[in-house]
C-alpha cells in the first residue's frame, strides 16, 4: 500500500482476537470478513458484515493483524478512517465501530448516521 494512502479501516487487537474466533468456529479457514453499511435503522444506516470466501469484484481489501477485511466498495467513503473493536461489559459482548464520518446514532446503538469522508479530509493521511 502506498504511505499516502489512508488505510480503510483498522481493528483493536480485540477484535481482530474476536473475528479469528469466530472464522475458525465457523470452519473458515480462507476468506474474510466484508463489512458494509446499508439503509436501515431509525438514524438512516447499520453496518453490515458476513463472513466471506473471496472479496466481491470492487471491494477494497484490508489486512489488519491477519484478519482479512473486505469492505464494500459503496461503503469505503463511510468507513474511511474507522477503528473497529470488540467490547465485553457485564450485559453484552459486541463489536463497535469507531467511526470519524459518524454524526449521530439511535438510542439503541444499532443505527446511525454517516457522512462520507470529504476529500481535504484525506489531504495528508
Amino acid at each position: 500500500m502506498p504511505a499516502s494512502r489512508m488505510q480503510a479501516m483498522r481493528l483493536t487487537d480485540a477484535a481482530a482476537t474476536r473475528v479469528k474466533a469466530l472464522m475458525a468456529s465457523a470452519g473458515k479457514a480462507e476468506g474474510g470478513l466484508r463489512v458494509g453499511v446499508k439503509k436501515g435503522g431509525c438514524a438512516g444506516m447499520e453496518y453490515t458484515m458476513e463472513f466471506v470466501d473471496a472479496p466481491a469484484r470492487f471491494d477494497e481489501v484490508v489486512e489488519d493483524r491477519d484478519v482479512k477485511l473486505f469492505i464494500d466498495a459503496k461503503a469505503v467513503l463511510y468507513l474511511l478512517g474507522t477503528e473497529m473493536d470488540f467490547v465485553t461489559d457485564k450485559l453484552s459482548s459486541k463489536f463497535v465501530f469507531n467511526n470519524p464520518n459518524q454524526t449521530s446514532a439511535c438510542g439503541c446503538g444499532e443505527s446511525i448516521a454517516l457522512n462520507p469522508a470529504r476529500p481535504e479530509a484525506l489531504e495528508g493521511a
